[in-house]
């Protein structure tokens, strides 16, 4: 897991220099109609920080993986991303994802490696388990890893979009 939080870490600190060199303006602007401009995708990544700290610290509790979803559209609009400030944005996700790179450094082995035959990652992982499959928190959270990047990939590749 030492791998993956290093991975986090770096990229995180890559990528906030990289969104640092994006305009104030242009962060506010939609590639295209129904797409998130990077000021949403940015929003989008906070409140999914926020939504698997929790998830992350009480897998450590239980014997299951079964976790609240949450609605990332209406997440976005109701805070309002577009009309925040580009810097404070990437600073909170900047901060936030340090430290959950902290809470996955912290997590112990056993948790992270025991098998949850419970779980709905089915549903709410961005790379789904199959419900039938026992899955692991480690696996959970280098999903929660792949998820960051692709969305970063979507903002500083020039295309953002939803979900």
């Amino acid at each position: 897991m030492q791998d993956a939080v290093e991975d986090l870490r770096q990229t995180v600190a890559d990528a906030a220099e990289r969104l640092h060199a994006i305009s104030d303006d242009d962060s506010a602007i939609s590639p295209a109609p129904g797409k998130w401009s990077p000021r949403e995708v940015i929003g989008h990544l906070i409140d999914s920080a926020a939504n698997n700290h929790q998830r992350f610290v009480r897998a450590q509790f239980v014997d299951h993986l079964t976790f609240d979803g949450y609605d990332q559209e209406d997440w976005v609009a109701v805070q309002r991303y577009r009309d925040s400030s580009w810097r404070d944005l990437i600073e909170l996700w900047r901060l936030y994802n340090l430290h959950l790179a902290n809470v996955m450094a912290n997590t112990p082995a056993d948790a992270l490696t025991k098998p949850r035959a419970e779980h709905n990652l089915d549903r709410i992982a961005w790379k789904p388990v199959a419900n039938n499959q026992p899955t692991t928190l480690e696996y959970f959270m280098r999903d929660y890893i792949g998820h960051l990047k692709n969305h970063l990939n979507q903002i500083l590749g020039g295309k953002s979009t939803r979900g």
